[in-house]
């Protein structure tokens, strides 16, 4: 069986030695638990661009992989502000998350510079996190005709891309997108993205500890938020990894 594959965003939530400090009981976890020393679970984590060279250093010969929260389209040149997936590599990072829906709404990012954001993280050996979902409540299958809308182009591109299913309604919600409603539409998206090798789906929104209990097989696993900001919670979700491997 493949890996469960858990995520964690940081968004802008921690400052820098709250970070650090943050990390450092993650890579506790990491080093001790089951399910990442015996290859059930794989773990990355997406901190503020501020604190992604001394976490990248911290990670660097463990278990627990890196990535930044955006980046930029271009490699290089004039284009102040910006940060470039060239220079997210050579730090260390290893994951890049393109298209989340406050990417969306608050910087008016469309599907072409998603995708061209995807590009730029493919064609410097990152794995994109995808973020895709409906802005309201809807049918599984008008679910999945939106967020297909949203993925199709990335996939063209012919390399892996971990494609988050997050429903724009149940992002900081109380509570997740119902169990039923998540594993159809991820099940959905998953025979979409089988055809390119490496690729998965896991499914952000408010996740939580026991939504994979729930989910069980439905999803290729779990895109964190503030649930994981007490790294107590991550471990909770790592012996649910465990649970449902065996």
């Amino acid at each position: 069986m493949n890996p469960v594959v858990i995520g964690i965003s940081l968004k802008l939530y921690f400052g820098h030695r709250q970070t650090l400090d943050w990390f450092a009981r993650v890579l506790d976890i990491a080093e001790r638990h089951p399910a990442l020393r015996d290859g059930a679970a794989e773990l990355f984590v997406l901190p503020a661009l501020t604190e992604l060279a001394p976490v990248a250093a911290a990670a660097r010969g463990s278990v627990v992989a890196v990535g930044a929260q955006d980046l930029f389209w271009a490699d290089r040149g004039a284009y102040t502000g910006e940060v470039s997936a060239a220079v997210l590599r050579e730090i260390g990072c290893t994951y890049a998350a393109v298209g989340h829906a406050e990417r969306r709404r608050l910087f008016g990012e469309d599907d072409e510079v998603v995708t061209a954001k995807a590009a730029a993280a493919l064609r410097n050996g990152l794995r994109p996190v995808l973020c895709v979902g409906e802005a309201f409540p809807e049918s599984p299958d008008d679910a999945v005709r939106t967020c297909l809308r949203q993925l199709e182009p990335a996939l063209r591109l012919g390399g892996p891309i971990t494609v988050a299913y997050e429903p724009v309604w149940a992002i900081g919600a109380d509570e997740p997108a119902p169990g039923h409603h998540v594993s159809a539409v991820c099940a959905a998206l998953r025979e979409h993205v089988c055809a390119v090798p490496g690729s998965r789906v896991i499914y952000g929104g408010s996740a939580g500890p026991g939504l994979l209990t729930a989910l069980r097989h439905g999803v290729d696993g779990l895109f964190l938020g503030r649930f994981a900001h007490d790294p107590t919670a991550l471990e909770f979700v790592l012996d649910e990894v465990v649970g449902v491997r065996t």
